[in-house]
């Protein structure tokens, strides 16, 4: 142990290096390594900062790699000391060192946009309040059964400068939050793709709606008459923006309401799609997902598809036989005729309301957790026709009892996974659904948006 604290000590005290350019990683995660050792590879002095505590595992990948980090706090003078900052998504531009960076005039960039000056590979790009990682899933299946060389990163699985760092994908499908695209500068997907902008995450956008819609744009900020922007046409905060920041790229809508000459409708419950005077068509009764909001996910993900010529019956096939992302609408087991659907990922009010929305049957809802300034009145319609029980799950429930005790029924609290599920069980009737599509961040009671759907996983497994 002694011998392993010294070797810590010693990497963590290493010159960041002489005659090379110095890069400096704010934030020791999976984005932060993933950047780190990009950052090696293409020959920088490497540092990663991390005011918390990295995790062993990466750690270990750091030591094995020889790159200098610390944790537990940072080392100001080493950071400010830097030619290029990579930050973490999760870290605001607000705090106080990295403002202390912008003041100096030193760049602060986000992984996405380093990893890209990495790779010639064509981009796709997805973003979008809900939704953005079912797309992102099947336009990546869709590509990779189309036989192309394609890689999925971003806001999901392995990041993008891991990927860049260890593959030579000639295609990537990106899922990019909006704290990703905060921190770009000159990147730029040859296709992007919003599927919606609802009110999320507010409390970091200074509870200004237009700034966070702003940040979902910037996706589109660098693109030229040369690429796409793929948007949701029903979405009316989405054509107002283009409306009054009219954007370089080819737009190619959506839309469940209207026809195109050139994007992605519904007509006669068949998906039309019309590029280049050419139109494809896909049966909706077909597909693998269900409910309104994945017809439009599929219209975005076969659209991309179709871009980069995948053939029209490879795309129909994948979007027959694809299986969602997990801990969204996934199904769990169905116990004495009671289906129990696991929509863990639902974090905000527009997530639920497309769970609520597609669900057919008498619901048990499970909702709750950390409300991130929530305004219920949306689902009131869905619920007063849907849900015959709510079952509250956190520490603070009162907002959510407010809302709706005059709208149902049986309103329940509850303070642990194992006591929703069991109260569900007993409410629910032969017939009936018993959804988890909580409505809120999952910190309160659980690590993550996960853990929360694996112990509901574990807890009906248990009854």
């Amino acid at each position: 142990m002694e011998e392993q604290k010294k070797q810590d000590d010693s990497k963590r005290n290493a010159p960041l290096g002489s005659g090379k350019r110095r890069l400096v990683i704010l934030g020791g995660g999976e984005s932060g390594v993933g950047a780190a050792i990009l950052g090696k590879k293409e020959g920088y002095a490497v540092f990663v900062s991390d005011n918390g505590k990295i995790k062993n595992k990466y750690i270990e990948v750091l030591e094995h790699d020889g790159i200098s980090w610390e944790d537990n706090g940072h080392s100001e003078n080493r950071i400010l000391d830097a030619d290029l900052v990579v930050k973490s998504p999760g870290i605001p531009d607000r705090v106080p060192l990295v403002l202390k960076l912008v003041e100096r005039g030193i760049p602060v960039i986000s992984e996405i946009e380093f990893a890209a000056r990495y790779t010639n590979a064509l981009l796709v790009g997805i973003t979008g309040s809900n939704g953005k990682t079912t797309t992102t899933m099947l336009a990546h299946h869709i590509l990779k059964e189309g036989g192309l060389n394609v890689g999925m990163a971003g806001n999901i699985g392995d990041s993008f400068a891991l990927m860049v760092a260890e593959n030579d994908y000639s295609h990537y499908v990106l899922e990019l939050s909006s704290f990703q695209l905060d921190g770009i500068i000159d990147f730029k997907p040859n296709i992007a793709i919003i599927t919606n902008i609802t009110p999320d995450h507010l409390d970091r956008y200074g509870y200004k709606f237009d700034n966070y819609i702003a940040s979902k744009f910037r996706i589109a900020k660098n693109q030229t008459k040369d690429d796409f922007l793929i948007y949701d046409a029903d979405d009316e905060v989405i054509v107002d923006w283009l409306q009054k920041h009219p954007v370089n790229s080819k737009l190619i809508p959506f839309s469940l309401n209207r026809a195109f000459r050139e994007g992605a409708y519904l007509k006669d419950n068949k998906i039309q799609i019309t590029l280049d005077n050419n139109t494809m068509e896909m049966e909706t009764e077909t597909l693998a997902l269900e409910g309104k909001h994945n017809i439009k996910n599929t219209m975005a993900a076969a659209a991309a598809a179709r871009l980069v010529q995948i053939r029209k019956q490879t795309i129909r096939e994948c979007v027959q036989h694809f299986q969602g992302a997990p801990h969204r609408l996934e199904k769990v087991l169905k116990i004495h005729h009671v289906q129990y659907v696991n929509d863990s990922k639902a974090t905000n009010v527009n997530s639920t309301y497309y769970a609520l929305e597609s669900v057919k049957t008498p619901t048990v809802w499970i909702v709750g957790g950390v409300d991130k300034g929530n305004d219920y009145r949306p689902l009131m319609p869905l619920v007063r026709e849907k849900v015959k029980a709510i079952i509250c799950l956190g520490v603070d429930n009162n907002k959510i009892v407010d809302a709706f005790q005059n709208v149902v029924d049986i309103v329940v609290e509850t303070y642990s996974m194992e006591e929703a599920v069991k109260v569900a069980y007993k409410v629910a009737e032969r017939g009936d659904t018993v959804l988890l599509s909580p409505a809120c961040a999952s910190f309160d009671l659980f690590k993550n948006y996960e853990d929360r759907g694996d112990q509901f996983k574990n807890a009906i497994k248990n009854l």
